[in-house]
C-alpha cells in the first residue's frame, strides 16, 4: 500500500471527482482540488469536517488551456508536487452536427474532455519525470469505445482521451511515471441522472471511488469499472461495423445539456 501523499482531482466539486476526493481524504491522503466552483467544494469540506491544513481548492475551468495549466502551477507553488494527479473533469452535450450552432458545442466538449484533460497533465510531467515517480490517471469513458448515437461531440472526445493516455503512457515508459486510462461505465452522477434510456451496472460514485484506488495504486494501464462493462466495451469493440450500427438504429437523440466539473 502506497503511503498516502498528495493527490490532485480536478473536478472535484461534484460526482465521481468529489467522490475520489473523500475516499483518498479518508485515507490520510492530502488533496488540491480543482473546479469552477471553489465555493462548492468548500462548503463541502466544511460540512465532512475536513482539515483544512490537509486540503487546497484551486479554480479553473478546464476548457481554458491556461485556466487549467495556472491551477497546476498554483498547486506547484503552493503545496509541492502531487504523487497522484487524477484529471476527472469532464462535460456531455448531445449534439446534432447537422446543425451549425452544434459545430461550437462540439468545440466544447473537445476542449474540456480532451485538451483539458492534457493541461490538467500538462504542469506535473516534466516534474514527475524529474523526480522519477509519479500517476497520472485519465478519467475516460467507456463511451470512447464506439460512437454512440446522439452524442459524436462526447464519444469523440473520450476516444481521443483514451488515445491521448495511451500514447502518454508510452511516451513515459522507464521514467518511473504511470498513466492510467480510467473508462468508468454508468456511475450516479449530475451527468448521467437525466438520462432517459437504461443504465446497466450502474454505480454509486463512493463504490466508483473505491474501486478506481484500487486500480491507480496498482498502476493499471487501462481499466474499464466495472468490470462487467469493460466485458461489453471489449465484446462492442469487436463487432463489426454493420452490426453496431443495426443495434444503435434509431437511437439518436434529441440532443439536450448535462454539465459537470
Amino acid at each position: 500500500m502506497t503511503k498516502p501523499g498528495l493527490v490532485y482531482i480536478t473536478g472535484a466539486s461534484s460526482g465521481i471527482g468529489q467522490a475520489l476526493a473523500q475516499h483518498y481524504y479518508q485515507r490520510g491522503w492530502s488533496l488540491a482540488l480543482v473546479a469552477r466552483r471553489t465555493q462548492v467544494i468548500e462548503q463541502w469540506a466544511k460540512s465532512i469536517g475536513m482539515d483544512e491544513q490537509r486540503y487546497a481548492v484551486y479554480e479553473a475551468d478546464v476548457s481554458v488551456i491556461n485556466s487549467a495549466c495556472r491551477a497546476g502551477q498554483a498547486c506547484l507553488e503552493r503545496q509541492g508536487l502531487p504523487d497522484i494527479v487524477i484529471a476527472n473533469a469532464g462535460i456531455s452535450w448531445g449534439v446534432d452536427t447537422s446543425l451549425r450552432e452544434d459545430l461550437d458545442v462540439m468545440q466544447q466538449v473537445l476542449a474540456c474532455n480532451t485538451m483539458g484533460l492534457a493541461a490538467s497533465f500538462q504542469p506535473f510531467i516534466a516534474p514527475m519525470v524529474g523526480r522519477g515517480s509519479g500517476r497520472l490517471v485519465g478519467v475516460c469513458s467507456v463511451a470512447g469505445i464506439r460512437g454512440l448515437p446522439g452524442h459524436a461531440a462526447y464519444s469523440a472526445s473520450k476516444a481521443a482521451a483514451i488515445s491521448y493516455c495511451e500514447s502518454l503512457r508510452v511516451e513515459l515508459q522507464k521514467t518511473g511515471v504511470s498513466v492510467t486510462s480510467l473508462l468508468p461505465g454508468y456511475i450516479d452522477t449530475p451527468l448521467t441522472q437525466n438520462n432517459p434510456y437504461p443504465m446497466p451496472f450502474l454505480l454509486a460514485p463512493a463504490e466508483f471511488a473505491r474501486r478506481a484506488y484500487r486500480v491507480i495504486e496498482r498502476k493499471a494501464r487501462y481499466v474499464v469499472i466495472p468490470w462487467q462493462m469493460g466485458i461489453a466495451g471489449r465484446v462492442i469493440r469487436l463487432l463489426p461495423a454493420l452490426i453496431w450500427d443495426k443495434m444503435t438504429q434509431g437511437k439518436t437523440r434529441k440532443p439536450r445539456y448535462l454539465k459537470e466539473d
